[in-house]
């Protein structure tokens, strides 16, 4: 087996992990519920509140757990049955253990030994690298911090070039910096083909993934696809929009006589935020209202079209 590589794979299927059906409970406890999905190539969230159901799920994806009911597969083979598949999936999981008296470099190493690859000291030191720490630290990992840990868990994960990488939690504890480094690994790795799939629960960051996701809620899959159209889909959900003009008292009377927002609330001396379903119809009628009354707009902002409300909207349904 190769080293790790970047280039772009040889295999691309439609979607590399087909999920049909899949429950998995323990004893009287449910913990994933006839959850069905197909996930390609790119880098998809797997979003959900704690005990949602998230890591079980991921589990069942890696091979570690076997479903109750339904079937799962990866590159159209069962990771329970098949172990050459399992040679294709890398997984950084959300525990802290790790093999404490090795070093981070010994570490990686004996990720790659397991895996077969031929120059595994090679191989780890260029997973060290893609994550931004130094093959030649000689401290063991029990001296390494939490954002250092994340990472040395993810450069095993990667370090013998899987098509499928499944991430639980990877962000917890790196700082701003590492964040933005990690999430551009995230990028450059869906860029060479893979399917990389990252458990979080930090929205805002989740946002620079790109826009696909997976929301689960009590161990169903609740949502699924492009976040901004699963808002656009929320109908019974009026979308909340603040509008900053000089004049917001006439442009709010203008709106609601013409029936365009369902309610509004003054904020500010020149800002308004004002609920309304029809965001084309808004849009055409504000601009409208402000030409007739002669209120200039400074600012037209959606206040909830964003990841963070739409999660909160669909786990608490």
């Amino acid at each position: 087996m190769s080293a790790i590589s970047l280039s772009s794979t040889e295999i691309s299927p439609t979607s590399m992990v087909q999920a049909a059906g899949v429950s998995k409970w323990f004893g009287d406890l449910v913990a994933v519920s006839d959850v069905s999905f197909g996930i390609g190539a790119g880098v998809t969230a797997l979003l959900g509140p704690n005990g949602a159901g998230k890591s079980t799920l991921l589990r069942i994806i890696c091979g570690l757990a076997r479903p109750s009911k339904g079937t799962l597969t990866i590159l159209g083979k069962d990771p329970r049955r098949d172990v050459a598949v399992l040679g294709r999936i890398g997984m950084a999981p959300q525990q802290e253990t790790l093999w404490d008296q090795l070093s981070g470099l010994e570490f990686v190493q004996l990720a790659a030994q397991l895996h077969g690859l031929s120059h595994p000291v090679e191989a780890a030191r260029g997973a060290i690298a893609m994550v931004e720490l130094d093959a030649d630290d000689e401290r063991s990992l029990s001296t390494y911090s939490k954002g250092m840990r994340q990472r040395i868990k993810l450069a095993q994960a990667i370090v013998h070039d899987p098509l499928v990488v499944v991430l639980d939690e990877p962000l917890t504890g790196l700082d701003p910096r590492q964040r933005r480094a990690m999430i551009a690994l995230f990028h450059r790795l869906s860029d060479a083909g893979k399917c990389v799939i990252v458990s979080s629960h930090v929205l805002d960051e989740v946002e620079r993934f790109g826009s696909r996701v997976l929301v689960i809620a009590q161990g169903r899959l609740v949502a699924e696809g492009d976040f901004h159209k699963i808002r656009d889909l929320m109908d019974d959900r009026p979308l909340r929009i603040s509008i900053r003009s000089n004049q917001p008292r006439t442009l709010a009377i203008a709106l609601l006589e013409c029936g365009v927002i369902s309610g509004c609330e003054l904020q500010d001396p020149d800002a308004l935020v004002v609920s309304t379903s029809d965001v084309m119809f808004f849009r055409r009628a504000v601009a409208l209202a402000a030409r007739d009354h002669q209120v200039s707009l400074l600012e037209i902002r959606p206040l909830d079209d964003d990841l963070e409300s739409v999660f909160r909207y669909l786990v608490g349904q």
